[in-house]
């Protein structure tokens, strides 16, 4: 394909060359991408495939936008992903991923995999991403069954993490050190382990909203960490107000049973 050639099903507009649109069109099947792309929508279509030859030739790829399609974890082909070596940016939400994809490439900043049917994380799928900084597995089919100790290996400078609205029932484990907002409303949480907290020291922003955590299920010190500044509680079993630190700065205790004395 010539460098400045566009595919027929997309638009490319020429005061934006490095962007290719092809959303919102029908679409079944990844067109030849240019080479000069840099940002490349194909959201809202019906692709169910990610093979490797549309790719050999966008070597510059930062921006793959493929929200709202019908890609399958068998539809993906092995390198498809892995080639793009300058990949920051990938959206697969709304699709039919059953687990998360893999090998993706060393890159990669931010993974977006909301509202997928993702129950399952094949072991040494993050060992490689030290430049993911982002992970969104929200609205999922994760059960505590999917986490090994070294699920999050690899993952140096992960900083946000979001698991709502999956079927937790416990927090997850060993997660990286630097992780400093962690989301995990709406799942079944009873309990967090003492200690859990030393091994994210950073983290800020705790969000536990519609959980299941009682007061037997909170750790001796409570949520007294000082790196914690927006703290999210309502909707649980809570009876007690629970120890804070002095640095909190948001506290949400609202739908729990905790009566004024």
């Amino acid at each position: 394909m010539d460098d400045f050639d566009c595919p027929r099903e997309c638009f490319c507009p020429p005061s934006f060359p490095t962007a290719l649109y092809c959303e919102n069109r029908g679409l079944k099947e990844i067109p030849a991408i240019p080479s000069r792309i840099w940002y490349l929508y194909l959201e809202n279509n019906q692709i169910e495939t990610i093979p490797e030859k549309p790719f050999e030739n966008a070597t510059q790829l930062r921006w793959i936008n493929l929200n709202k399609n019908k890609i399958t974890n068998y539809g993906i082909e092995k390198g498809a992903l892995s080639q793009l070596k300058k990949l920051l940016f990938l959206f697969l939400e709304d699709n039919e991923l059953e687990e998360v994809p893999s090998p993706l490439p060393r890159s990669l900043e931010q993974l977006q995999l909301a509202r997928n049917k993702v129950s399952r994380i094949p072991q040494g799928t993050f060992s490689n991403l030290e430049n993911l900084t982002l992970l969104d597995l929200q609205h999922n089919k994760l059960l505590d069954n999917a986490f090994q100790r070294d699920t999050f290996k690899g993952l140096k400078n992960l900083m946000q993490l979001n698991m709502a609205k999956n079927a937790l029932r416990n927090m997850p484990p060993r997660l990286p050190a630097n992780t400093m907002q962690l989301f995990l409303d709406n799942n079944s949480i009873e309990g967090i382990p003492e200690n859990y907290f030393n091994v994210i020291p950073k983290v800020a922003f705790l969000r536990l909203n519609h959980n299941k955590l009682s007061d037997a299920g909170l750790p001796s010190s409570g949520f007294d960490v000082s790196s914690i500044l927006d703290l999210q509680l309502s909707h649980n079993q809570l009876t007690k107000f629970p120890r804070i630190s002095a640095h909190l700065q948001h506290l949400h205790l609202d739908h729990n049973k905790i009566k004024r004395e």
